[in-house]
């Protein structure tokens, strides 16, 4: 094994110096404690944050981040604008402890691990579940929140990383026109508009529209085809009676991906790492002009805010959503060449075409949500209830191999053309919620957070085994908060989560426990520079148990019988004086093993154990650090320069319910790697009053860096090299 390199010594440095520096803040703080200020979505959307949010949705209660006893990430539009970001898994980039998997076994689209753990089914537009496999876009984005930690008493079923909630852009009180264009390397093309047009003093429209085609420096040498990406979406938002007691916003979002999926590289059985192989280099593409992955989502929703009084306000939120989705992908191989038509074939007469889906995920939600402050006792209460209705029907089936499965005639599909002779793969729930919670300030500066969530879900399935489950679960959320200054918040928190897991998972021979996980957080956050710079640290302990498999396809459904992870997080975003920003995290995680899976053997029904020596072997696309930096600096009110770092420590690629990996005639434990990797981005702007120009590069030394790994231990998907994109803005 290589030796691990440390972090970049700079930038981790530099932050760790400005967190250090975090506590002189006190002498210049007030001496009251800090009060949330009464804020409407209006106003924050009016004025839009720099690098350092100013507020929230995640905490079920518009709010500053800074004021939440959890740790929370927040990457705002300004952020995302200056590193020319597309997609929601590139803006990821930016959360510390975020590590990414690639597709296989149905799981693909969006697919992030965070603090070692899952999150495709933690992922949520404005609050509601969206949890579908798709590739997201951000042209229509406000922000994203990352709420760290369990969140089930928030918002339900979920995992114990966290909860990736993306807030959309909705109308403005001014009238504002945006329009924006961009070109750069590998095909990259892309044109977007932003409109918002008040209609009447409490009438606003805005529509967000976006088309992005993208190549790549990959290719299959037999036939020249490379993964490509071909988006386009269109989002409007309609607001009525906005700045009145009874506001409504009705908001429709579609989005149409028709991208050549790229499945990546083989890890090479001898070395343990990917693309090592004499036979094929990195830049080996196995899909063809054949090959697909195309998408279409479709979500309505209508949003009421009541405002009761002063400090109350009921918001209500109605939903339905459909997504369709159809993809062949062409997995890679370790000794086989790309072929002109994505078939792979071991003999003459022995050709498969690689994995197929059609799928449709159509939702209904109805989300109630109440929150209100009073005093009591001479307490202070800032209290939260809201209740849920969520109705799910899946479908997912492979598709129709219309040719065969030699060389004379290999395989080919078409999209959305179902294998109706195939068993489908189907599954309707109803889930219903109720929550409560309460913050008191029992004595002055120090506050208490109690809350209760109770979920309800009943399922039915297509799988003969076991054809219903009904799950019954209670999440709780506690906290202590000081606040000895207004910018200083210190706290300590627990909180669990739960998952069936059924509508993520293929189903086990009979039903299982539910996952269950505990999260213990110890943290401190802290205002600088009049509030415009905001650092946090974390120390935290995530317990999770009965972990099931992400793989849809596979028949072992329990990873482990429990699983932990400890770390330390630490984080500045904001402004430093009045040329600098900065944007940065740095995590340091300890992921084990503490029990290994428990399995039920689908044809005999005996209870099978996992190999004892994989208690206390790191956990799988865990890397132990993680370090992120984004800074930018004016050199003139129009000139801008900025830069920064992206950068990760080796990952593990296994299935801890196979064989225990070694290298060939060893014992030690060896499984397949993904190598650390730093890949660093540049960028320049100049900003007049009516429009802008921009140039970034990304990748900027041209670095060979496996992006993310199928954690399963087949292969891993390389990262882009050197792209420039030159884009311009115009406003008026």
């Amino acid at each position: 094994m290589n030796p691990t390199p440390a972090p970049t010594p700079g930038a981790a440095q530099f932050l760790a110096g400005l967190l250090l520096a975090a506590p002189c803040s006190l002498a210049l703080a007030q001496d009251s404690a800090r009060e949330l200020p009464t804020v409407s979505v209006q106003d924050s959307a009016d004025k839009p944050d720099g690098y350092r949010a100013t507020a929230t949705r995640v905490g079920k209660v518009l709010q500053d981040p800074h004021d939440i006893p959890q740790a929370v990430t927040t990457l705002t539009g300004a952020l995302l604008e200056e590193q020319q970001v597309g997609s929601l898994k590139e803006a990821l980039r930016n959360v510390s402890g975020l590590s990414f998997n690639s597709a296989e076994g149905g799981r693909s689209g969006d697919n992030m691990n965070l603090r070692g753990f899952y999150t495709f089914g933690d992922m949520y537009l404005d609050g509601i579940r969206d949890t579908a496999q798709y590739n997201r876009e951000t042209f229509n984005y406000e922000q994203i929140d990352v709420l760290r930690g369990a969140g089930a008493m928030l918002f339900g079923r979920g995992q114990a990383g966290g909860v990736i909630n993306q807030v959309s852009k909705t109308p403005l009180r001014i009238e504002q026109y945006k329009l924006g264009g961009g070109i750069g390397s590998h095909g990259y093309r892309e044109v977007s508009a932003d409109l918002n047009k008040p209609i009447n003093e409490n009438t606003a429209l805005r529509i967000n529209a976006m088309q992005r085609d993208e190549g790549s420096w990959r290719s299959n040498p037999a036939s020249g085809s490379e993964p490509e990406i071909h988006r386009k979406g269109l989002a409007f938002s309609l607001g009525l009676n906005l700045r009145t007691d009874h506001q409504f916003w009705l908001n429709h979002y579609i989005l149409s991906t028709n991208d050549n999926p790229d499945y990546g590289i083989s890890f090479d059985g001898g070395t343990k790492r990917p693309g090592t192989s004499s036979l094929f280099s990195s830049d080996t593409f196995w899909g063809s002009d054949r090959t697909f992955d195309k998408s279409d989502t479709r979500i309505t929703t209508l949003v009421h805010e009541y405002r009761i009084a002063a400090d109350s306000q009921l918001r209500t939120q109605l939903r339905l959503a459909d997504y369709e989705r159809s993809y062949w992908a062409r997995t890679p191989s370790l000794t086989v060449a790309p072929s002109s038509n994505a078939s792979l074939c071991t003999a003459p007469a022995t050709c498969n075409g690689g994995p197929t889906r059609v799928s449709d995920y159509e939702t209904v939600t109805l989300q109630s949500d109440y929150n209100t402050r009073f005093q009591a006792l001479g307490m202070k209460h800032e209290f939260l209830a809201g209740v849920e209705y969520l109705k799910e029907n899946s479908f997912r089936n492979s598709l129709l191999n219309r040719g065969g499965t030699t060389t004379a005639n290999p395989p080919w599909y078409v999209p959305y053309d179902e294998n109706t002779t195939a068993a489908a793969v189907r599954f309707n729930s109803n889930s219903y919620a109720v929550y409560a919670q309460d913050t008191v300030e029992f004595i002055p500066r120090w506050k208490a957070t109690l809350g209760l969530r109770r979920d309800i879900m009943d399922a039915t399935y297509s799988s003969a085994t076991s054809p219903k489950l009904s799950f019954g679960e209670n999440s709780l959320r506690t906290a202590l908060s000081f606040h000895p200054a207004e910018d200083t918040h210190y706290y300590v928190g627990w909180s669990d989560s739960f998952s069936p897991t059924a509508d993520l998972y293929q189903l086990t021979t009979r039903p299982q426990p539910a996952e269950r996980s505990e999260v213990a957080e110890l943290g401190a956050k802290w205002l600088l520079y009049e509030g415009n710079l905001a650092l946090r640290a974390a120390l935290y302990q995530a317990t999770k148990h009965w972990e099931r498999n992400g793989d849809l396809e596979s028949t072992a459904a329990i990873l482990t019988r429990k699983r932990r992870t400890k770390g330390i997080e630490l984080e500045a975003a904001g402004r430093v004086g009045e040329r600098w920003e900065i944007f940065s995290g740095l995590a340091l995680m300890d992921a084990r093993i503490l029990q290994q899976a428990e399995n039920i053997n689908a044809t005999t029904g005996v209870v099978t154990v996992a190999d004892g020596r994989y208690v206390g072997q790191p956990a799988r696309n865990t890397p132990p650090w993680t370090l992120n930096l984004w800074a930018t600096y004016k050199l003139t009110p129009q000139w801008k320069l900025g830069g920064g770092v992206e950068a990760k420590a080796h990952r593990y690629a296994y299935s801890p319910t196979g064989a225990f990996p070694t290298v060939a005639g060893g014992t030690t434990f060896a499984p397949n790697t993904a190598p650390a990797y730093a890949r660093w981005d540049a960028m320049a702007s100049y900003e007049a009053k009516g429009w802008t120009l921009r140039a970034n590069v990304k990748n900027l030394f041209d670095r060979l860096y496996w992006d993310a790994i199928y954690d399963n231990g087949g292969f891993a998907t390389p990262g882009p090299r050197r792209t420039l994109v030159l884009s311009a803005e115009f406003k008026f």
